[in-house]
């Protein structure tokens, strides 16, 4: 099986303080062994002092303790889409009050693996809910939260509101992916099969790829739905955009969530 994460996390990650309230932990990840996605995961303290992990990663040392900086009281857990989850069930038993979010169909899915099976979730988003979906009070005080069940990996998409930031795992990405690559020895040298892919999920002007790559791969699921979750979220106020897959967008993230999405606000005909 190719190695997906490093052998020593705690060696090339790097945890980063995105603003006082959410962290950012990033680290390489190589789809099939060689494609340079990088992954992520991100930390946010609600205004309540509990905190909330996406796409969790590798629970290091130094995670650890830049979670207790924030005040330990790890709340929720969510697994973003039917492949993001392969950290959740350390998370959980190191902080077993924290509530999963998933979509539907993840917890049958890891039902093949004895280390998974006993990981129950609290809050299982379904195409059936009524809404709008909640989770709780503080957490729905303070996250805009959208089921892009149209998306082939089933994503949830997240707001933080009071900073303006779109937390997300496969629905966007911003190759190629510096920061999570910055401290191995890949990291002025993208691989050849990593340059080939670029274009698909470089959100560089014009973008043409990845708007391709948006419409025909990753709507192809249910494209009527997957525009409707576009409209929906283009409808929040958000200025970054934090993705699993590639650089963290600071600032503009609306204009470029617009310009990959074109065809899905436009609704294009099928």
């Amino acid at each position: 099986m190719p190695q997906l994460f490093p052998t020593n996390p705690s060696a090339t990650m790097v945890i980063r303080h995105v603003t006082p309230e959410i962290v950012t932990m990033s680290l390489p990840f190589a789809r099939f062994g060689h494609l340079q996605f990088g992954g992520r995961g991100t930390l946010v303290k609600l205004s309540t002092g509990s905190l909330a992990v996406f796409s969790p990663v590798t629970l290091t040392p130094e995670v650890r303790e830049t979670i207790e900086s924030l005040g330990g009281n790890v709340k929720y857990i969510a697994a973003p889409d039917l492949e993001h989850h392969l950290h959740i069930t350390p998370w959980k038993q190191a902080y077993p009050q924290a509530e999963i979010l998933a979509p539907e169909g993840l917890f049958e899915k890891r039902q093949s693996n004895p280390q998974f099976q006993d990981t129950l979730f609290e809050h299982i988003f379904k195409k059936s809910d009524p809404l709008p979906r909640t989770i709780s009070k503080e957490f729905d005080a303070e996250f805009d939260t959208e089921y892009v069940h149209g998306h082939g990996s089933r994503e949830l998409v997240f707001l933080h509101k009071p900073s303006r930031t779109l937390i997300e795992a496969d629905m966007l990405f911003n190759l190629p992916a510096t920061e999570q690559y910055s401290r191995t020895p890949e990291a002025s040298n993208v691989n050849f099969l990593t340059r080939i892919l670029l274009p698909l999920m470089s959100t560089k002007p014009p973008a043409t790829w990845h708007r391709r790559f948006a419409w025909y791969i990753l709507s192809s699921h249910d494209r009527t739905a997957f525009n409707e979750s576009v409209n929906k979220i283009d409808q929040w106020d958000f200025d970054r955009l934090i993705p699993c897959h590639g650089d963290t967008i600071e600032t503009g993230a609306k204009g470029i969530f617009r310009d990959v999405m074109a065809w899905h606000l436009a609704k294009k005909d099928n």
